[in-house]
Order: structure tokens, then sequence, then C-alpha cells
């Protein structure tokens, strides 16, 4: 009962932790949005948003690239702070524009996933990834 109410956290829990955001996030952000809108790319490509004046095609191309491949960084966390930036942008889009900031309906999951993908900028992985092997 007294570990439950300490504050204190030893680095291999932080460790452990940010193993299992990584993986529960980014493979949610992968297999639920991303593997959807990459497969199917060809029927979206006319009706998505146009993000900047960039086109339809090249906003979806990039919004794949964020959830399929950037999460499957962040799964693995090789270049998880690079991989975050662009989950950051998508979600931080669907979250504030495309959901007109209605965090308490439509846009609280994409406000989850800019919560977690942000600290994951912050934070970085932690040491039970890729990147961390190679900082050793």
């Amino acid at each position: 009962m007294k570990k439950l109410l300490s504050v204190k956290y030893t680095a291999n829990s932080f460790n452990i932790t940010f193993l299992l955001i990584r993986l529960v996030f980014g493979s949610t952000m992968m297999v639920v949005h991303g593997y959807q809108k990459l497969i199917h790319f060809a029927e979206r490509k006319n009706n998505f948003v146009d993000f900047l004046g960039l086109g339809s095609t090249a906003t979806l191309s990039l919004v794949v690239f964020a959830e399929f491949f950037c999460a499957a960084f962040i799964i693995l966390g090789l270049f998880t702070r690079f991989a975050a930036i662009p989950l950051c942008i998508a979600m931080g889009y669907a979250c504030f524009i495309s959901n007109q900031g209605d965090i308490f309906g439509d846009a609280e999951s994409s406000l989850h996933f800019l919560s977690v993908f942000f600290l994951l900028l912050l934070c970085g992985p932690g040491k039970y990834s890729i990147d961390g092997m190679i900082a050793k």
C-alpha cells in the first residue's frame, strides 16, 4: 500500500511506462487510423481536406505518412522525436480545426493522441527503444 501512494519512481518503471505508451498509442494510431487511410487511399483522395492549399491528395499523403509510417517509428522507438512532430501536427489539426476544438465530443481522441505524442516529443522514447540502444 505504501508503494501505491508513493510519488517516487525508478528509472526502470519510467522506461517500461514509455515502452507501453509507445506500443499502445503507436499501434492504435497505425492500425485504426493510418492503415485504414492507406488501404482506402484511392477512395478518399478526392474528398479529403485541403490543408494550406496543398491539395487533397497531397494532404492525405502527408496524413498517411504521419499516421502509418511515423506511428511505426514510434512503436519501434526509432527517430521518435522526429516522428512525433508530424503526428502532433496531424492530431492538432484534427483536434482544433477539423473538430472545432470540441474536446468533450468528436475531438476527444485526437486530443489524447496529441497529448501523448507531444509527451514523446518532449521526453523521448525511453531506454527500451532503438533510439535508446543507439544512444549507448
